[in-house]
Parts: structure tokens; C-alpha cells; sequence
């Protein structure tokens, strides 16, 4: 007896992951080799570089955890925090919450800034809580909530932070190789995103970056990092020059991929894919609002490449039109999550996602079916 799995082409237009380009799906087929075979090692520093060139950092500290965006947000948080230390935790949303939880584990007292789903923490909300926490080890925030669709200002906030002599760590896992986001610039102490959003490669890979203020901050910890396979200390050997030391095996077809997909985002340049992801938001947005779709979030923080709508009045099941665009289009979208499941739809396009096709598609069969 034998299986056999051949799904349908999908039109990805989710929360993620977005559709790949033929050249990564291409990188992926390529033959194996050694995870510590020179060539691999080679490859593994043009990862590197391009990382950092997409991050904007020249941070030393950058390479790729073996493991999607959460073990990116957990490799951050584990390794700058310790038993007993304070930090802030910005929630506005499901990944502000799973910061939390990790803090938590990791033995911080956690002094939580609540916003509502759908708005962003303000620099008068950091300047409260860091008169309750004055010096916290880090303050920790989205930039991109991928379950509302909310883009955090940053650089106000940062100054707050390390005029606080504090550690800033972000989670950019929806808003990379999208929208603006600049390391350096914006004093970013710890970031970490995923590939599968605006980079277009598979899931399973999560970029991470450190400042040299994160670093030094790691090499101070009186105890041991809680994670073997996160920790820092060992895990940065792996990713270190011709010298690197083994640590675990590397997903060779994934990094293949990535690779790919890095090449493809520096071909087109950064700020044309910024403006590329503008573009198309606003043919989206005037598209789905003649139609009766309202947007979650207001305009200002408003996040380009994942749309969060409120349906149409007299849509009763909002879960059986996402259904029937599966079933009879092949057009994925997302439903809400937390407060907003069932009320409305995430609506995503990212990287290869992101074409005024894509929207075509989707309008044609919304047309259709309402």
C-alpha cells in the first residue's frame, strides 16, 4: 500500500505563509550536501550577509535559528532573560501574549503594557510603566501584529527605552522585507522574524539579529540559558566563519531556499519592495471598501501587507465564505483570531503574494460568490 499527496494549487492570501517564487521552489530541489560541507559553510555566510543587508544591521550576531518565528521570539527572550529579572512586555495582540508566557517561563517578573487589539502601545504607555519598573532589563513589542494588522511606531519608543538603559526587542515577523524596518537606525537591541511572510520561502527558518549591547548582556547571565538547543553560547560557534563548530544539522533544502528567496528580495531592492507592498494595500483597500469591507485597524497604523476587515452587513458566517474561496477559487484567507475570531478576516499579501493579480483574483471571486 502506498500514499500518495497531491494538493491543489493554492492562491496564498493568508497570514502566511505567502506564495514562493519559482526560483525558491527551485533551490529546494536542489541536491543534498553536508550541513558542514565548505560549500554549505559558504553558503551559510552569503545567508549571513544578506540577513544583515535586509535587516539593516551590521550587527555580528545575526544568523538563522534551525526553527519558524516563535523559536526566533523564544531565542531572544531566553537568552536575555534570567531568573528574577524585570522586563516589559508590549500586548497588543496573540504574539504579545506568547512573549509573555515565555517571560514568564524563563523566571522574569513581567509588567505587562495593555492595548487593545487592533492600536498600538504609545510612548505615554512605556513612560507609565517605566515608572513602575524604572530599570527593566528589556522592553519587549510587536512591530507587526499578525493577528490584528496593527504596525507599532518604534523610534520614539526606543529612545524611552535606552534612556532607560534598556535592552529593545521586537518581533518582526510580519513586517520584514515588507514595510521600513531599520535595525541600526532604530536601535534595535534583539529582533527576530520568520521567512515565511514577506520573504515568499517556505516556512521553518527564523532570522535573528543582536546588538552588541544584547551581547554583552548575554555574557553577564549567572546561569545557564534554560534552552540547550537556543543557547546562544553555543548555537553562535555554528554560524561562526570556516571554524564553525557542530551544533546540530542544519535544514540544508530549507537554507537552500532562503538563500534563494534573500537573493530574489535584493534583486528587486528594498525600498521598491516597501513601496510595492504600499501600492498594492491601496488597490486592495479601495477594492475590498467598494465592496463593504471596513478596515480593524485605523489608517495611520495600519500594516500594508495584512489586511484585518470587518465583513460586509448581512454576511452571518463568515467561516463558510472563507470555505467556499477555498474550496472553489483555491484563494486562502484568514480568519481572526482571540476577540476577533469570527468577526473578521486577514487578509494577506506578502512577497510573491503581492500583485495586483492577486487582488484581481480575489475581488473577481468575492464578486461571484456575494
Amino acid at each position: 500500500m502506498s500514499y500518495t499527496f497531491n494538493p491543489q494549487k493554492r492562491v496564498l492570501m493568508g497570514p502566511g505563509p505567502s506564495d514562493a517564487h519559482p526560483r525558491v521552489l527551485k533551490a529546494m530541489a536542489t541536491p543534498l550536501i553536508g550541513h558542514l560541507d565548505p560549500q554549505f559553510v559558504q553558503m551559510m555566510d552569503e545567508v549571513k550577509d544578506m540577513v544583515q543587508q535586509t535587516f539593516l544591521t551590521k550587527n555580528e550576531l545575526t544568523f538563522v535559528v534551525s526553527a519558524p518565528g516563535s523559536a526566533g521570539m523564544e531565542t531572544c527572550l531566553v537568552n536575555l532573560l534570567e531568573p528574577g529579572d524585570e522586563c516589559i512586555i508590549c500586548v497588543n495582540g496573540v504574539f504579545g501574549g506568547r512573549m509573555v508566557d515565555i517571560a514568564e517561563r524563563c523566571g522574569a517578573t513581567v509588567h505587562k503594557v495593555t492595548t487593545p487589539w487592533g492600536e498600538v502601545t504609545s510612548p505615554e504607555q512605556i513612560k507609565e510603566a517605566l515608572k513602575t519598573c524604572p530599570k527593566p532589563k528589556l522592553v519587549a513589542l510587536v512591530h507587526a501584529e499578525t493577528s490584528t494588522g496593527a504596525l507599532q511606531p518604534m523610534k520614539e519608543i526606543s529612545d524611552l527605552i535606552h534612556d532607560a538603559d534598556s535592552l529593545l526587542v521586537v518581533d518582526a515577523v510580519t513586517s520584514w522585507c515588507g514595510v521600513p524596518l531599520k535595525v541600526d537606525e532604530w536601535g534595535i537591541d534583539a529582533i527576530y522574524s520568520g521567512t515565511q511572510k514577506n520573504l515568499s520561502a517556505p516556512p521553518g527558518l527564523s532570522p535573528v539579529s543582536f546588538s552588541p549591547r544584547a551581547v554583552k548582556a548575554l555574557e553577564n547571565r549567572k546561569t545557564k540559558v534554560q534552552s540547550w538547543f537556543l543557547d546562544l553560547n553555543l548555537v553562535k560557534n555554528y554560524w561562526a566563519g570556516a571554524k564553525r563548530a557542530y551544533h546540530h544539522t542544519a535544514p540544508v533544502s530549507s537554507v537552500y531556499a532562503l538563500h534563494e528567496a534573500l537573493n530574489v528580495v535584493l534583486e528587486e531592492g528594498l525600498e521598491k519592495r516597501w513601496e510595492r507592498h504600499q501600492s498594492v494595500h491601496q488597490y486592495l483597500k479601495q477594492e475590498l471598501e467598494a465592496l463593504g469591507f471596513k478596515y480593524l485597524v485605523e489608517e495611520e497604523n495600519r500594516l500594508p501587507n495584512l489586511n484585518s476587515v470587518y465583513l460586509p452587513e448581512g454576511i452571518a458566517d463568515e467561516a463558510s465564505l472563507r470555505a467556499t474561496l477555498l474550496n472553489d477559487y483555491n484563494i486562502e484567507v484568514g480568519g481572526g483570531l482571540g476577540d476577533f475570531a469570527g468577526k473578521i478576516w486577514r487578509i494577506g499579501i506578502m512577497g510573491e503574494s503581492c500583485t495586483k493579480n492577486h487582488v484581481n483574483m480575489l475581488i473577481g471571486a468575492l464578486k461571484e460568490i456575494l
